[in-house]
């Protein structure tokens, strides 16, 4: 998303994200990701979505598999 558009799409957004549109949905809709929704057009503040990203927020839960053994 380096572009000056504030502005992302599902698409822009999982290309920023090398992630899958259907992992960009999943995380919108568990309010993982900060989103808009429009009727049905989501659309993502680039900003926040970086934000988020950063702060390691859009993480899905993989039922502890990464936690590390002790």
């Amino acid at each position: 998303m380096t572009t000056t558009k504030p502005w992302a799409s599902v698409e822009d957004a999982a290309e920023h994200l090398w992630g899958a549109k259907d992992s960009v949905y999943r995380w919108s809709e568990a309010r993982k990701l900060p989103a808009y929704r429009i009727g049905r057009l989501w659309m993502f503040k680039r900003s926040a979505v970086d934000e988020r990203v950063q702060a390691g927020g859009a993480q899905e839960d993989d039922g502890g598999r990464n936690q590390s053994k002790r």
